[in-house]
């Protein structure tokens, strides 16, 4: 995977620090389905079993599909 450099400005009032940042920024690829797991765990900086353990805390499923959906599918089973 190719890697271009990032130089982004937060306000000082986000306080937020640069692994947290790649953790929120590949989460939300991932979800997105921009990136793969192992992708967006190598953006993050983690392992993919760290980063697995992680993305539920950023409302991140590791599934494709919502609960309500899978829950609809056991329903019209």
């Amino acid at each position: 995977m190719q890697s271009i450099p990032l130089n982004v400005e937060i306000p000082e009032m986000v306080r937020v620090n640069e692994k947290e940042l790649r953790v929120l920024l590949a989460s939300k690829l991932y979800e997105m389905e921009i990136l793969s797991l192992g992708q967006a765990a190598k953006v993050a900086s983690l392992s993919k079993r760290s980063f697995i353990e992680i993305i539920g805390q950023y409302g991140v499923s590791l599934f494709a599909v919502s609960v309500n959906e899978l829950q609809q599918d056991i329903a019209n089973a």
